[in-house]
């Protein structure tokens, strides 16, 4: 009987080990009754309520919104930099014969845009049109299609440039006159452009409201090459009196695209970063009663209070000093 209560014995030894059992079991029921939501302690079982899974999903669809704003906005700057490039290989290009860049009529590639190309007619100013509602540094104008017909009796439509509104009527005072007899035009295509919805046809029949095709060869007697237009860069002979405005070269600018590009990838990452905000906080406010986030808080306000004080936060203080 005497080894019964000895801690040596093995009886002794089986009874500690009841012992620590039951005080790990205690130990066990405790945190877990801690972890309980009714409880002080809560923990992050928070984040798994329905309401949290809500927030998740409105962050997760903003973000892919984001994303498809930024998306856009890359491919815009792409091509940007395509048209860049090829002005940059089209623009100074040696000129192309036209029957070779446009071997029909209809013919027409967007790699095109801005080929130099080299035709030999004959101006019809018979046929010369206006295009209406041309702006040039703020003044309203109009831009001046000269069909040139070449050797197969196919008109080539050629914009020699700009001339500004009349003085006193809703047409040029004077529109410089082109080359006579066989001319050899240099010029950069152009595709034909869209009519502009909502716009009807202008009652001038010399006028029509956009460079149109289409509606170019209906007011034109020659068949004319519908699928592109030249805009004139030199003229041989050179015409007796000025020519109408020229156009500069398009600027290499890629624009904003890239910098809303980032923009809109950091508005994703900033709903992210706002829910996660969020988050912390309430699991501070349910959490407050726990021991480590107490230790935790009193870090956190003892750096606060070790950080030198704003002049704003020194006049609050000034201020409410002299309420009280």
């Amino acid at each position: 009987m005497s080894d019964r209560f000895d801690p040596s014995s093995r009886y002794g030894r089986r009874h500690a080990q009841k012992i620590a059992r039951a005080v790990a079991a205690t130990d066990t029921d405790t945190a877990t009754a801690e972890r309980d939501p009714d409880k002080p302690f809560v923990g992050w079982r928070f984040v798994q309520s329905r309401r949290w899974l809500g927030y998740f999903a409105i962050a997760v669809a903003f973000a892919i919104v984001c994303a498809l704003f930024g998306m856009w906005q890359w491919d815009r700057r792409n091509e940007a930099v395509r048209q860049n490039e090829q002005v940059a290989q089209n623009y100074e290009h040696t000129p192309v014969p036209l029957d070779q860049a446009l071997p029909k009529a209809a013919s027409w590639d967007d790699s095109q845009t801005w080929l130099r190309v080299s035709v030999t007619g004959r101006y019809d100013t018979d046929d010369q049109l206006l295009v209406r509602n041309r702006v040039h540094n703020g003044q309203p104008g109009f831009e001046v299609l000269t069909p040139l017909v070449t050797a197969d009796g196919r008109a080539f439509v050629v914009d020699r440039g700009w001339v500004p509104t009349g003085n006193a009527q809703d047409a040029p005072d004077h529109v410089p006159a082109p080359p006579s007899g066989d001319v050899t035009a240099i010029v950069r295509l152009q595709e034909s452009e869209p009519r502009i919805p909502g716009r009807t046809d202008p009652a001038h029949t010399d006028q029509v409201q956009s460079v149109t095709l289409s509606d170019v060869a209906k007011k034109v007697d020659t068949p004319i090459y519908t699928g592109a237009y030249g805009q004139l860069a030199s003229e041989s002979p050179a015409p007796t009196e000025a020519r109408p405005l020229g156009w500069e070269r398009p600027t290499a600018d890629t624009g904003l695209h890239l910098s809303y590009f980032i923009q809109w990838f950091m508005f994703a990452a900033g709903g992210f970063g706002f829910l996660a905000y969020l988050m912390v906080q309430e699991y501070r406010n349910l959490n407050q009663d726990d021991p480590e986030e107490r230790e935790r808080a009193q870090e956190r306000q003892r750096r606060k209070d070790a950080r030198p004080k704003t002049d704003a936060e020194i006049e609050d203080e000034l201020l409410a000093a002299r309420r009280s």
